[in-house]
């Protein structure tokens, strides 16, 4: 009797999971028993999937949008950047063609500055101009070349500048001039150190009574100078007091110690800074004092 009841029930619990298995294929399927309406309702109820399903292209959409303006900002940029480097590159290379050639250009300006300032040595240098050269004063006579010949012919009392004599004669003077003492004598004045007397320039300003024989009188624009040994002299009262040399005053003679020079083709005689024309007056070899202005 428990066997037939345990068999049994066996074979209901069989039949109940095969009637349930069957049922879970049909729906599966779409068919079978008591499954006739699942398939429509999951039909029907399918379509409610769908506005998911269009709404993501609208929830993308926005993305592909603002991603297209990245892009299009990306390349502008990219575009601008490359721009910018060619821009930087075609600058760098002009300026540096520009500094080069510059260069070569003030390079060459400065070589023949060198030359120009190299013939510019040469010329002075043959030149010998003792004092800068200046605009010469228009004498009353024209330029007429003769050589220079140191003039000596003032007696045996006259010396020239820079000679040494160890005493002088008793007829010397003694002459003051700005705190300065010199000696004169017989037209010439000297210096006094230790060993001795030496012979220089005539000092503008120095005071004597008499002149030695010998002298030359000069007029300039109706005045009278008078000239001995290179020193001109004016006449005040009883006394003649040495002056510069009157642009304008014309002698026949130059003493020992001038230099000849030459400017702009023309030769000049320099003594103790004042420059001499060489001339000819009236048929006679004579020299014009002109002046040298800035």
């Amino acid at each position: 009797m428990n066997l037939l009841f345990g068999t049994s029930l066996r074979c209901v619990c069989l039949a109940t999971f095969l009637l349930i298995a069957e049922d879970a294929i049909s729906q599966h399927r779409g068919g079978g028993r008591g499954g006739g309406h699942a398939p429509a309702q999951r039909r029907q109820a399918a379509p409610a999937r769908q506005p998911a399903r269009q709404n993501n292209p609208q929830r993308r959409q926005p993305a592909q949008q603002h991603n297209a303006p990245n892009r299009n900002i990306n390349n502008d940029r990219n575009r601008a950047v490359n721009s910018g480097n060619r821009t930087i590159n075609n600058q760098h290379n002009l300026s540096n063609n520009n500094i080069h050639n510059r260069n070569v250009h003030v390079d060459n300006r400065h070589v023949n500055n060198v030359n120009v300032n190299r013939n510019n040595v040469n010329v002075h240098r043959n030149v010998n101009v003792v004092v800068p050269p200046r605009r010469v004063y228009p004498g009353r006579y024209h330029y007429y070349y003769h050589p220079y010949r140191p003039y000596v012919g003032w007696g045996p009392a006259w010396h020239p500048v820079g000679f040494f004599l160890a005493t002088l004669t008793a007829t010397a003077i003694v002459v003051s001039v700005n705190n300065a003492k010199y000696h004169y004598d017989q037209g010439v004045y000297y210096t006094q150190s230790s060993a001795g007397y030496t012979a220089v320039p005539a000092p503008v300003g120095a005071v004597v009574t008499t002149l030695p024989s010998g002298y030359t009188t000069v007029n300039v624009s109706g005045s009278p100078y008078y000239y001995y040994g290179g020193a001109f002299y004016t006449r005040g009262g009883s006394s003649y007091t040495v002056v510069n040399p009157p642009v304008g005053a014309i002698i026949t003679n130059v003493p020992s110690g001038a230099q000849e020079v030459e400017y702009s083709g023309q030769k000049y005689v320099v003594y103790n800074g004042t420059y001499y024309q060489p001339i000819n007056n009236n048929g006679q070899q004579s020299y014009e004092v002109v002046n040298w202005d800035e």
